[in-house]
């Protein structure tokens, strides 16, 4: 199955981004992909103003997936992505959205909020409280994460636990001392605990990494991007997972009862 990650420059122009994205979207469907990774809260960004993403917010049926939802039609593909939907008065939900057919068919309220590195992604954004239900794509079951759940092992455990053989990750990654470091350890450590394939898609541009990557079971990285608009390619196969936990049986060796997450 060809797995794509397609990282970008989100703007403040949300129209400006969908059109990204359908391009992203068409780009990765003519290369036969299966399932192509998009960044994290992709409506609209601005350098100056760290709270676009929320007052950008727009509901499921808004004018931005709208566009996307159109491209999907046009494919067999399956694309992930996250966008901000709202709440209450000023607040909303970082919200993955798995798109097939024209369909939204399956979301996922971000859990694990980004407060670190003095940044409070909580002062306007509402965490989920469900660990959310694997997806299939072609025979391959996906588990869903978003950005700063790749720094909770026990989120990916889980769904490694459940049946997951590929995990998804839209992010927004933030430049800092060793950030980039964190970003290339953490995927690998990722990987390995849970023995499944990783596709990370990361925004790119002044204040994010980009650096979009393919990760296998072991930890190998199968395809990386740069810091500008990109989509990377790999191969990925159910098989190589059998084998992989064939070997290294860590999910069968553990000594302690499956995580809980309410």
């Amino acid at each position: 199955m060809r797995v794509a990650a397609g990282q970008f420059v989100v703007t403040p122009d949300w129209q400006s981004n969908a059109r990204t994205c359908v391009s992203l979207m068409q780009q990765a469907a003519a290369s036969q992909t299966a399932l192509l990774v998009l960044p994290e809260a992709l409506l609209a960004r601005d350098d100056n103003d760290p709270d676009m993403s929320v007052k950008s917010a727009q509901a499921l049926d808004g004018g931005f997936l709208q566009l996307l939802l159109a491209e999907s039609r046009r494919n067999t593909m399956t694309t992930v992505l996250t966008v901000h939907v709202p709440t209450t008065e000023g607040r909303a939900a970082n919200t993955l959205v798995v798109l097939r057919g024209g369909e939204i068919i399956a979301q996922y309220q971000k859990l694990h909020l980004y407060d670190a590195f003095s940044i409070q992604e909580s002062k306007r954004v509402d965490a989920g409280d469900v660990l959310p239900a694997l997806i299939e794509v072609e025979g391959m079951k996906i588990g869903l994460m978003t950005c700063y759940d790749l720094r909770f092992p026990e989120m990916a455990l889980a769904q490694a636990l459940l049946g997951a053989e590929l995990l998804v990750l839209p992010t927004a990654w933030v430049r800092g001392p060793l950030k980039e470091h964190h970003w290339a350890t953490l995927l690998a450590a990722r990987a390995l605990d849970s023995t499944c394939y990783i596709v990370a898609a990361g925004e790119c541009g002044n204040k994010n990494i980009g650096q979009s990557r393919i990760i296998d079971p072991l930890g190998v990285t199968l395809a990386g991007a740069g810091a500008v608009q990109q989509l990377i390619y790999a191969d990925v196969h159910r098989d190589v997972v059998r084998q992989v936990r064939d070997q290294l049986p860590v999910l069968k060796n553990r000594r302690f009862a499956p995580p809980q997450i309410m």
